[in-house]
Parts: C-alpha cells; sequence; structure tokens
C-alpha cells in the first residue's frame, strides 16, 4: 500500500517485502542446503522460530520429529520453503545466516536480492 506524506507518496515496507520474498524464492534451494548442512540442534531450532514449518511437523506428533530428526539433511525443504510467507522467508534466512556464523556478513535483504556471495 502506497503512503501519501505531503505531496510525496512512498511505498510502504509491505511492499518491499514482497519484492525481497520473491528474490527469496530464487534462492530457497540455497536455504535448503544451508539447513541440511547444519547440526540437528541448531536445525530444530530454527524450524521451530518458524511457525508454519514447525506446524507441519508438529501434525505428526512425535514420531514426525523423529522422523526429520533422522532424514533432515537429506529430505526437500525446498517446497516448505517456497510456501512460507515473506516475513517468514526473511526470517528463516536471518536463522540460517545466525547459525552459519560471521563468515556471512551480508543483511538478509540483500542476500534474498541475490547479492550475497
Amino acid at each position: 500500500m502506497a503512503e501519501v506524506s505531503g505531496n510525496a507518496v512512498t511505498q510502504a515496507p509491505a511492499e518491499t517485502i514482497t519484492e525481497n520474498s520473491k528474490r527469496c524464492t530464487a534462492n530457497s534451494r540455497q536455504m535448503e542446503s544451508d539447513l541440511q548442512h547444519l547440526p540437528w540442534t541448531q536445525f530444530r531450532s530454527i524450524v521451530q522460530a518458524i511457525p508454519k514449518l514447525k506446524t507441519s511437523i508438529d501434525a505428526f506428533g512425535p514420531s514426525g520429529w523423529q522422523f526429520v530428526q533422522i532424514n533432515y539433511t537429506t529430505y526437500p525443504w525446498k517446497k516448505s520453503i517456497d510456501k512460507l510467507d515473506d516475513v517468514q522467508k526473511i526470517r528463516l534466512l536471518e536463522l540460517i545466516q545466525t547459525a552459519k556464523g560471521p563468515a556471512r556478513t551480508n543483511s538478509p535483504k540483500r542476500a534474498c536480492a541475490g547479492t550475497a556471495g
């Protein structure tokens, strides 16, 4: 939604998030790979922080989490990542970058824009 400030029209943050999310979609394969290469404890913490991912596993009860622990390094997470809303995709990317450590210094929004190295 555009906001009117004086005579100027400015873009609302939601539109910026949508643009970033579109760019993140192309990066979902990389996010999938990054998730699969994390230690289990970091992986689980990240998934539990993303409501849609957590809910999809919780739906299967304790056996769902057991299955994920055994298979998370090879499970195809890309479809689940693609279904996340804009805010959750950006949050997922932030959490992955934090878990990977200080080697990645680009902001999540820049990484979504495809400028991360």
